[in-house]
C-alpha cells in the first residue's frame, strides 16, 4: 500500500494535490485569511476536470448506443425519444435543486456518491431485459450527472482562487472532452460486440470514484479551515430586485442561442455535409470530431479571455460574434464550410464559462444554485433543441435548419442590457 501511494504522489499534479490536502495543517501561520483562496489550485482543478471528462464521457454513451438499442429492442423513434426525454429530465431539472441544497450545506463526498450513481446506471443499461428497464438505467445516470455537476462547480469556483474564469473552462473542457470522446469508444469497444459491452465503462466510473473520493476529502479539510480562518462578511450582490431577475433572464435566452445552435451543430452536422456534399458517413463523423475538438478549445480559451477583458464582453464576442460565420456556413463550399464550422465552435464555445462565471458574481454566496441552474438550463436546451430541429427537419428539409439557426447568434444583442457589474467591484 505504501509502495501505491509514493507511486501515486511521483506524478507532479498528485504531488500539488498531496500538499494541498495538507495545508490546514499550516493554517494557524497564516496571517491573512484571504491567502486560502486567492491561490489558484491546479491540481485540484485538473482533478475536478478528469472527474469531469470520466463523467460526461460515461452520459455520452446513451445517444451512441441508438442504433444498438433500437434494433435490439425493436424499438420506435417515439420510445428513442422517451429515452432522451427521460435522461434531460433527471438530469436538467434536479440540478438546481441540488445546487440549492449543497449551498445550504456543502457535501464533500457527493461528486464520488454521483459518480456511484452513475456507475450503477451503467451496470443497469449494459443488462437491461426490456424498455422500462432502459428508463430506469438512463434516469439512474441522469441523477448521477445531477449530483455532480453543481457541487463540482463550486469546487472549480473554490479552486479558482483569482481566475474564475479560467477555472471555469478548465472544468468545463473536461466535459467537452469527455462528451467528444465518448462516441468514438463505443465505436471501438460496444458496437462491433453488443450492449453487454458497455459495462466495461464501469472501470471509467470506478477511476473516477476514487479521484472524486480525493477531491472530497481535500474538499473536507478546505471546509474546516476555510470556517475557522475565513472572514465571516459575505459579499454583496451587485444588482438586486427587478434588475437582477432581468439579467438573468438574459442570461438565460443567451443559453437558449447557444445550446439550440449547438445542437443543431452536433446531432445535424453530419447528416447536412451528408445532404449537400455527399460525404461519406466516416467522412461526416470525423468533420463532426473536428467540430467537437474546436468547442473544447473555445471552452478554454473563452475563461482565460474573461480574466483578462472581463466576462460581459467575453459574452459580447462569443455570441454575437459568431453570427456573421453562422449566416454564411449554410451557403459555401464544402472546405469553407468546415473552416467556418471550427471557428464558430470556438467562438460560440467561450460563452458559458463567462456566463456561469458573471450569474455566480450576480448572486454572490449561491453558487451551487446557479451553477446547477445554467448547467441543467443547458442540458435542457440541448435535449429540446435536438428534437424540436429534428421535427422542422422531417417537415422541411436538414437544409432549412441550418438557415434557420444561423440566426440564432443574433439574439446576443441582449448582452447590451446585461449590468457593468465588474466594474463596480
Amino acid at each position: 500500500m505504501q509502495l501505491l501511494e509514493i507511486a501515486f504522489l511521483q506524478r507532479p499534479y498528485c504531488r500539488e494535490l498531496s500538499l494541498i490536502t495538507n495545508y490546514q495543517m499550516e493554517s494557524t501561520a497564516i496571517q491573512d485569511p484571504k491567502q486560502l483562496v486567492q491561490k489558484t489550485l491546479y491540481g485540484i482543478l485538473f482533478a475536478i476536470s478528469i472527474g469531469h471528462f470520466l463523467n460526461d464521457m460515461i452520459q455520452s454513451i446513451i445517444t451512441s448506443v441508438y442504433p444498438l438499442l433500437k434494433q435490439h429492442y425493436k424499438l420506435s423513434f417515439s420510445q428513442i425519444g422517451l429515452i432522451t426525454f427521460t435522461f434531460q429530465v433527471t438530469a436538467s431539472l434536479l440540478q438546481p435543486v441540488v445546487g440549492f441544497i449543497t449551498d445550504r450545506k456543502p457535501r464533500p463526498f457527493s461528486l464520488a456518491i454521483g459518480m456511484t450513481v452513475t456507475m450503477l446506471g451503467v451496470i443497469m443499461l449494459a443488462k437491461a431485459p426490456g424498455f422500462l428497464e432502459l428508463l430506469g438505467a438512463v434516469a439512474m445516470m441522469g441523477i448521477g450527472s445531477s449530483i455532480f455537476h453543481p457541487e463540482s462547480s463550486r469546487l472549480a469556483h473554490v479552486a479558482a482562487g483569482g481566475k474564475k474564469g479560467t477555472a471555469q473552462s478548465i472544468f468545463q473542457l473536461g466535459g467537452n472532452a469527455g462528451s467528444a470522446i465518448g462516441p468514438l469508444l463505443v465505436a471501438i469497444i460496444v458496437a462491433p460486440y453488443g450492449q453487454q459491452n458497455i459495462i466495461w465503462f464501469t472501470v471509467a466510473a470506478v477511476i473516477g470514484i476514487v479521484i472524486l473520493g480525493f477531491i472530497g476529502g481535500w474538499y473536507k479539510n478546505y471546509l474546516v479551515t476555510h470556517t475557522k480562518n475565513a472572514s465571516a462578511k459575505q459579499a454583496t450582490a451587485p444588482v438586486t430586485g427587478r434588475k437582477l431577475w432581468a439579467s438573468l433572464g438574459v442570461l438565460m435566452m443567451l443559453i437558449f442561442s447557444k445550446f439550440f445552435y449547438l445542437a443543431s451543430m452536433t446531432n445535424y452536422l453530419t447528416f447536412f455535409l451528408i445532404h449537400k456534399f455527399n460525404v461519406t458517413i466516416q467522412q461526416s463523423q470525423l468533420y463532426l470530431f473536428v467540430f467537437l475538438a474546436a468547442v473544447a478549445a473555445g471552452t478554454l480559451i473563452g475563461g482565460f479571455m474573461g480574466d483578462k477583458f472581463g466576462r460581459k464582453t467575453v459574452i459580447w464576442f462569443s455570441i454575437l460574434g459568431a453570427a456573421p460565420f453562422t449566416l454564411l456556413l449554410p451557403y459555401v463550399p464544402l472546405g469553407w464550410t468546415i473552416v467556418l464550422a471550427i471557428i464558430i465552435g470556438v467562438i460560440i464555445a467561450s460563452a458559458f464559462s463567462a456566463i456561469v462565471v458573471y450569474a455566480h458574481e450576480l448572486m454572490p454566496g449561491k453558487v451551487g444554485m446557479v451553477s446547477g441552474l445554467f448547467f441543467g438550463l443547458a442540458f435542457g436546451m440541448g435535449g429540446l433543441g435536438s428534437a424540436l430541429l429534428g421535427k422542422l427537419a422531417d417537415n422541411t428539409s436538414i437544409t432549412f435548419v441550418f438557415e434557420v439557426c444561423a440566426f440564432l447568434p443574433l439574439i446576443g444583442i441582449l448582452t447590451a442590457f446585461l449590468p457593468n457589474i465588474e466594474k463596480k467591484k
